[in-house]
């Protein structure tokens, strides 16, 4: 396992970051205690939940209070989406810790930006958190570039803790972040955590043109990038889910890759991207039907969740 700095922050993550989504429904508690404990002895230091995540929380906690291995992870979650007033984010912030049994979060996210409140308000609040010592770090999910950016100015001149990361949608099939956000990040060291690097499952071996996901829609350019993708994993003797999350490590400004495996094998499929390599002539020829900024369907654009109704967004 290779890591690599959270932003401009002392944190030094693993490459692949263990996605939680899915603990609790469809995955067991017994599942999801195997795959954490798998995960962190294959080196993955950074689980990331949110209070959405249904059970999630309270089963990672569970698993890591059996385990004993609590120091061995940095423990990343996220608030309700796009509730960021200050009474919530530290009440919020309360019941995470008591449902993860833990003293401290190591990263508290903004789970999408809240347009109506003052980013000075939610960022005095997770400042607050930080100087009573119940969360180290703090980032966005779901920002815009300019967003971030406000949030680095009203920081700098209110004397405030700063974002170290954002989590982004991010993969070969939505590559929107690279026209403005990859460059900020790069620019005021923004670490950049990548939510479904696999396309929402489509860069796996699991759906074909005549068994097509029923989730999202693809068309024509899609299922290119898709056979593509499953062309040169075939020359290369690795999965199509291990080429798609290669190409996502071997991007500039990546932090982290999140992979929400449902079973010990596909966690073991996931590692098994850390071993692919990738030539400059691999990465052209996934270019030339995955060009720069482009994304292949709209719910990935929604997915940024701007909101069209308040002209601030």
């Amino acid at each position: 396992m290779k890591y690599r700095t959270l932003g401009r922050s002392g944190l030094m993550v693993s490459e692949l970051c263990l996605g939680t989504v899915k603990y609790g429904a469809p995955v067991p508690d017994a599942g999801c205690a195997r795959i954490l404990d798998a995960a962190i002895d294959a080196g993955i230091n950074l689980i990331d939940t949110a209070v959405v995540y249904g059970r999630s929380e309270e089963i990672i906690g569970n698993a890591l209070r059996q385990s004993g291995k609590r120091d061995a992870v940095f423990l990343a979650t996220k608030i309700a989406p796009m509730q960021n007033d200050r009474m919530t984010v530290i009440r919020q912030c309360e019941q995470s810790l008591a449902r993860l049994k833990t003293d401290r979060l190591d990263l508290l996210q903004l789970h999408r930006p809240s347009c109506e409140i003052p980013i000075d308000e939610t960022l005095r609040a997770l400042d607050d958190l930080i100087r009573a010592g119940k969360v180290r770090y703090i980032g966005s999910s779901g920002f815009k570039a300019w967003q971030i950016m406000e949030s680095l100015w009203v920081a700098s001149e209110s004397g405030l803790n700063r974002f170290a990361c954002e989590q982004s949608v991010y993969s070969l099939l939505c590559r929107r972040i690279e026209d403005e956000l990859v460059p900020m990040a790069q620019t005021y060291g923004i670490g950049l955590l990548l939510w479904s690097p696999l396309g929402a499952g489509t860069l796996t071996a699991r759906y074909t043109r005549d068994n097509p996901p029923r989730h999202i829609r693809l068309d024509g350019n899609a299922w290119n990038v898709i056979d593509t993708v499953r062309q040169l994993a075939d020359e290369k003797g690795c999965s199509p889910s291990q080429l798609a999350l290669a190409w996502c490590l071997a991007q500039p400004g990546v932090t982290s890759a999140i992979a929400g495996p449902s079973s010990a094998e596909q966690l073991a499929d996931n590692l098994g991207a850390l071993s692919v390599e990738l030539s400059q002539d691999d990465l052209d020829r996934l270019d030339a039907v995955a060009p720069r900024g482009w994304s292949a369907t709209r719910e990935w654009i929604g997915a940024e969740f701007s909101r069209p109704h308040l002209n601030r967004c």
